[in-house]
């Protein structure tokens, strides 16, 4: 039978496309309209110099949106909601966090306008981070809840109680989806009412993960009447409907959704949940053959879904699994890779390979995985960076959104079972428009599989690279004894 072509909203099927080659196309900051001479003085100081694509294109759309104060949308309508499908690495934390600093630059009353929601911890601190970077000297203040502290001090830190009612401590808060679900349900004095931006960063993650229904909770924290401003009723919000004499005699602030993705989902259904408002789709995530001179597309089967950064070389090594520890260790010992990120599909088979390849000396090498607490996780991700760990073995928990500098080399272990989970473990190297090298061990039994997943998502580029059993051979000693050693202390 024919294939059915799903019904596409115009918004998802006529995105604007953003330049995919990150280095042809940066724009000097200077030639971006409408950024705040302050912070073109911070990026500046910061070493940046120009705007990759995305950010090129993204930072004047959220400004536009919000250029008549936050208040307000443009000429008073209620502004669009804006979707970024972009690259691992391609600057997409700074093309939100400049445009919503230059928003806020002029508050006067400290209250919650922005909210940046990220699946993990590491991302909400690398996303913080960013932020205090650019809010530095402004007054304005970024809280991060994200489980680091202790529920108390949190709130502490987010609101503070005075004989007049509460007052907000945070203008933007970075918080991940639990955290921020108690707050709004057990943080007294904690409103989001004021609520301008609201950021769901690795969106496709957070809808596939709406545990504890969070995104529900905060809009209906966004428009419940707020109980301790009773001279605030100018600001009551009411639920986006059609605009009545009533509706529309006193401003309202609209609460925009701004959603950020490497594999952002085009599944109507799935972001249907979002509950968008006309929204606006840039995207890089696009197939060149597709787009002929007068923009008229060729046939479908052409179709790109994934874009991997452009200086990724991808190679797969057919091997059995008695010979993936040894060539790990050929890939480390003979063809001496360094700064290598190696991918296992949980923490126990991380462990195991850590020990191993620990008990085979020679190379050194760190795990990273959720067994480990968070301030030696950090303190492993400075070591690797500054090249004093050669092998760092993680799970997928690590492989999203998180920025290590100077990885080299990606190994999947352990072959990802979905493609998103590939595109994410990737997208580690090669980024910012540099280098990088991709290997992928692969069972025999796995390899059709594999293959067809990466080929029916548009990736084609991937060698086979094998490696001769005789070039193993002079490993095998050592690492029996090592395989004794480590079975000794498991017992």
């Amino acid at each position: 039978p024919p294939q059915v072509q799903p019904f596409l909203p115009q918004w998802l099927a006529q995105p604007k496309l953003v330049q995919k080659r990150i280095k042809e196309n940066v724009v000097p900051i200077r030639d971006v309209p409408g950024i705040h001479p302050k912070l073109l003085k911070k990026l500046q100081m910061n070493g940046i110099e120009s705007f990759f694509p995305v950010q090129a294109e993204v930072i004047p759309a959220i400004l536009q949106s919000a250029s008549n104060g936050y208040l307000m949308g443009r000429g008073g309508y209620r502004p669009k909601d804006i979707c970024v499908s972009a690259p691992t690495g391609s600057g997409k934390t700074l093309s939100f966090v400049i445009p919503i600093v230059q928003a806020l630059l002029d508050r006067v009353v400290c209250q919650v306008r922005a909210l940046v929601v990220l699946p993990t911890k590491e991302l909400a601190q690398q996303v913080s981070k960013v932020f205090n970077i650019y809010t530095d000297g402004t007054g304005l203040k970024v809280v991060s809840v994200t489980g680091q502290r202790s529920f108390a001090k949190e709130q502490e830190m987010l609101v503070q109680k005075k004989v007049t009612g509460y007052c907000s401590l945070a203008d933007i808060i970075v918080a991940t989806p639990g955290r921020l679900a108690d707050h709004i349900s057990q943080t007294p004095g904690f409103s989001l009412t004021q609520l301008r931006f609201l950021i769901i960063d690795e969106a496709d993650r957070m809808i596939d993960d709406m545990h504890q229904n969070w995104l529900n909770q905060v809009v209906k924290a966004a428009f419940q009447a707020d109980d301790n401003s009773g001279s605030n009723v100018l600001f009551q919000r009411t639920k986006p409907g059609p605009i009545t004499a009533a509706s529309s005699c006193h401003p309202q602030i609209p609460l925009q959704k701004l959603l950020f993705s490497a594999t952002l989902t085009q599944d109507p259904e799935k972001l249907q949940q979002l509950g968008l408002f006309q929204p606006c789709l840039f995207t890089s995530v696009y197939s060149e053959k597709k787009l002929l001179r007068d923009g008229a597309e060729t046939e479908q089967d052409t179709d790109e879904k994934y874009t991997l950064p452009e200086g990724l070389s991808q190679c797969y090594v057919p091997c059995d699994l008695n010979s993936k520890p040894l060539l790990l260790l050929h890939f480390m010992l003979k063809m001496k890779f360094t700064r290598v990120l190696c991918f296992t599909n949980s923490k126990e088979a991380s462990h195991r390979l850590f020990l191993l390849i620990q008990a085979f000396r020679g190379i050194t090498v760190a795990e990273f995985s959720s067994r480990l607490p968070p301030n030696e996780r950090h303190r492993t991700m400075k070591e690797f960076e500054q090249g004093k760990i050669q092998l760092l073995i993680s799970t997928d928990a690590t492989a999203r959104g998180i920025d290590i500098k100077g990885v080299n080399c990606v190994i999947n272990y352990d072959t990802p079972q979905f493609i998103r989970t590939y595109i994410h473990r990737v997208g580690r190297t090669a980024r910012a428009g540099k280098t990088g090298l991709a290997f992928s061990m692969v069972l025999r039994i796995q390899e059709r599989r594999f293959l067809r997943m990466l080929k029916d998502a548009g990736i084609t580029d991937i060698k086979q690279h094998l490696v001769k059993g005789k070039l193993l051979k002079p490993l095998v000693q050592q690492y029996e004894e090592a395989l004794s050693k480590l079975e000794k202390t498991v017992k």
